[in-house]
């Protein structure tokens, strides 16, 4: 640590052979959390994420009065649904800066019978919502949203169902919400997406969840989804997958330093739309090897510079920023203009961040352009409170001496030992 609120990432020389676990799906603890309130009985989670935008959903569905338990030492949630009951007649519920939790939420709450207030930090109240709301008001609704943006005032008396149309291009998680919480309204529902859905993997996982609890939702195309009125079945346990978007990072530490890094928990079948980081990784030139219950990556030979569109796994982008003044040829990145919209700004921050680093980037509304650096100069690079700049960024000072991440407690959002799982690389060189 290098003073207050900073830290010194130290050089690897490689090349590695390390095998790694990282925390449970973020996405996937979420939006299993929701479900399983709905439920009727109780379901355990095992592998669960324990991180800030978890015990924000626990948080909430606490205040909502459902009973849930966490053990994080064992990595376990265990939530008493109440088969679409929502207990308490009002709360005030606090997401923090965690969008699932936020919109989730919101859908959630419209069940209920009473006044909900949802908020967040002063970031969340610059995330839009107001697709959702109107949504949920075309589904018989009463929410207030003056801004946009939350607070959200939702006052509850269940919802009627119907016909709905929402855009599908600022956020995928707001077509979640509605689906999870769709099966408890009055009558089905039909939910018609206006424009091109974009992080459509997210979609199909929020379905594969409502499935393995017992509620299929048809679609034409990703354009008109139709969600039958139904129960969800609690599970008696749920284990939950190594979650894709952290191990993007130690995969492309093996891209950085060489060597080989193996993530433990999670297999190519993965629901997780990020699991296709790799392909992009073999793109670059590196190898992919998978088992049941590993993926591993190596590198061996220069990388490669890439075109890609990252619409489908945007939270990838800075992952693949980090590597791209490595490779030997530029990397364009597209598709990603709903990142602006995230924790922060991440195209311009990370467009920001890689010229304080002397890298030469262009910036476009839905990407980036990132050429080769023969070398890069150390600097403090500034995270603007996003625990993925944080981790993304920690990978270049693994080549880079005196690099320096400042606010690094921000991973707490996602993966609290982030640094301390890093440092199990430099126990690992061949």
């Amino acid at each position: 640590m290098t003073g207050a609120g900073t830290l010194k990432v130290a050089p690897i020389a490689g090349p590695l052979r390390a095998t790694v676990r990282v925390p449970g799906s973020k996405s996937l603890t979420n939006r299993v959390l929701a479900v399983a309130a709905l439920a009727h009985g109780e379901t355990t989670l095992r592998g669960a994420l324990i991180a800030d935008d978890s015990l924000h959903m626990v948080d909430s569905l606490g205040r909502l009065g459902f009973r849930v338990k966490v053990d994080a030492a064992a990595e376990e949630i265990t939530v008493q649904g109440l088969g679409g009951v929502v207990p308490s007649a009002g709360a005030r519920l606090h997401a923090g800066n965690a969008g699932t939790v936020a919109r989730f939420l919101t859908a959630l709450v419209a069940l209920g019978k009473g006044e909900y207030l949802i908020d967040g930090v002063p970031r969340m109240r610059e995330r839009p919502i107001a697709d959702l709301v109107e949504a949920l008001r075309q589904l018989g609704a009463v929410v207030d949203c003056p801004t946009g943006c939350p607070p959200v005032r939702v006052v509850a008396a269940g919802l009627s169902g119907g016909r709905a149309a929402l855009s599908g291009g600022i956020s995928s998680q707001y077509l979640s919400a509605l689906l999870i919480a769709a099966p408890y309204a009055r009558s089905p529902v039909e939910l018609v997406v206006d424009h091109a859905l974009g992080s459509r993997p997210y979609v199909d996982m929020t379905l594969a969840v409502m499935a393995e609890f017992g509620v299929e939702v048809s679609h034409d195309g990703y354009h008109r989804f139709l969600v039958p009125q139904g129960r969800y079945r609690p599970r008696p346990v749920y284990r939950v997958e190594s979650d894709a978007s952290a191990a993007s990072y130690f995969f492309a530490a093996a891209a950085v330093v060489g060597g080989t890094v193996r993530v433990e928990g999670i297999s190519r079948r993965s629901c997780q739309g990020d699991i296709a980081f790799l392909d992009i990784l073999a793109a670059m030139g590196c190898l992919v090897e998978a088992g049941e219950d590993w993926i591993e990556v190596t590198r061996r030979d220069d990388l490669r510079g890439v075109d890609v569109d990252l619409g489908n796994m945007p939270d990838t982008a800075q992952t693949l920023a980090a590597l791209a003044p490595f490779a030997a040829s530029p990397t364009v990145v597209r598709g990603i203009a709903s990142a602006r919209l995230k924790e922060c700004d991440r195209v311009a921050a990370t467009c920001t961040e890689l010229a304080r680093l002397g890298v030469r980037v262009a910036e476009r509304p839905d990407g980036f352009t990132i050429h080769p650096a023969s070398r890069l100069s150390p600097a403090t690079v500034r995270t603007y409170d996003d625990h993925r700049m944080a981790m993304a960024f920690s990978l270049v000072g693994l080549r880079v001496p005196g690099l320096v991440i400042e606010n690094p407690s921000s991973v707490s959002k996602t993966f609290p030992r982030f640094f301390e799982v890093l440092d199990e690389l430099r126990l690992a060189r061949l």
